[in-house]
């Protein structure tokens, strides 16, 4: 499988998950599944067999994981239940587990993670953080599951209103080193755990910008960083583009991520940035 590793690498570079020691030598691709009707930009999968189709066609064009999500996180967003979001994402899980790669379940509800996980999926991907009461419990329950840790301020259906930071860098480095230790303490090894620092997710655009900027020190947790650039709204305030419109300022935005020091790359166009990340590879710039 194309990011299981070799024993060969530094501990530090391996996010160790359910089925797959994931080798992040080399900067790996994320693709999302939306598994919704109202995501912001490819809302509107919500059978399983579309689903399905789009995990097949990530993995065509090059995706290494794929991050498979049942609820909506776009700003103003509503939650839905822990029921109707299990619903949407079982039969897409137990489809995809056959595919060869490893599975990511977007979800910040303990119900779901610990379904989610019983049944096979390698990574759990929190937008909260896991600060929902009880889910600490369920991964640290798991004895190998990958984990990333998203800094959020607010919640969806508000986190735009008037998001407001004194220094962003460090508040999203603090919070994250706080649920590193949340985590640890309760016995997690480290190389289960990625963080992300929740570009778009309560913040401003110099906010999104000040973090590429600044993610050395969320690098220096000790940490792999998951950048999740793709189609975000600061793309469309510098180039004034809609959701639709934003591609290249998608793979700009990835490709500065990950020289900045990011290992994963969450995006909606696999095929676009797995070209530009070749190019930068040819040219020594990765």
């Amino acid at each position: 499988m194309r990011s299981s590793t070799s024993p060969s690498r530094p501990a530090s570079r391996i996010w160790s998950t359910s089925r797959y020691q994931i080798d992040l030598g080399a900067v790996r691709v994320m693709g999302i599944v939306n598994v919704t009707p109202d995501s912001f930009f490819d809302g509107g999968r919500s059978s399983a067999s579309l689903a399905l189709e789009h995990c097949e066609t990530l993995l065509r064009q090059g995706a290494d994981l794929l991050d498979i999500g049942g609820e909506s996180s776009r700003p103003g967003a509503e939650s839905i239940s822990a029921e109707q979001e299990w619903q949407r994402i079982e039969p897409v899980l137990r489809a995809a587990l056959s595919l060869g790669v490893p599975l990511s379940i977007d979800t910040c509800k303990p119900e779901v993670m610990q379904r989610a996980l019983d049944l096979g999926a390698d990574i759990i991907n929190d937008i909260r953080a896991l600060g929902a009461a009880g889910a600490l419990d369920v991964v640290a329950g798991h004895p190998q599951c990958g984990i990333c840790l998203m800094h959020m301020s607010g919640q969806p259906s508000t986190m735009q209103a008037a998001p407001s930071h004194v220094d962003v860098v460090s508040e999203v480095r603090d919070f994250l080193a706080e649920r590193v230790h949340a985590l640890t303490e309760r016995g997690v090894d480290r190389q289960r755990i990625v963080l992300d620092p929740g570009i778009g997710f309560g913040k401003r655009v110099e906010d999104n910008f000040a973090l590429v900027r600044g993610q050395q020190a969320l690098l220096d947790l000790g940490h792999p960083v998951l950048a999740g650039w793709s189609r975000k709204s600061s793309l469309g305030a510098v180039t004034g583009k809609p959701v639709a419109d934003r591609l290249c300022a998608s793979v700009a935005a990835a490709l500065a991520a990950a020289q900045c020091g990011a290992r994963i790359l969450r995006v909606h166009d696999v095929d676009a940035t797995m070209d530009a990340l070749k190019v930068w590879r040819a040219a020594g710039l990765l």
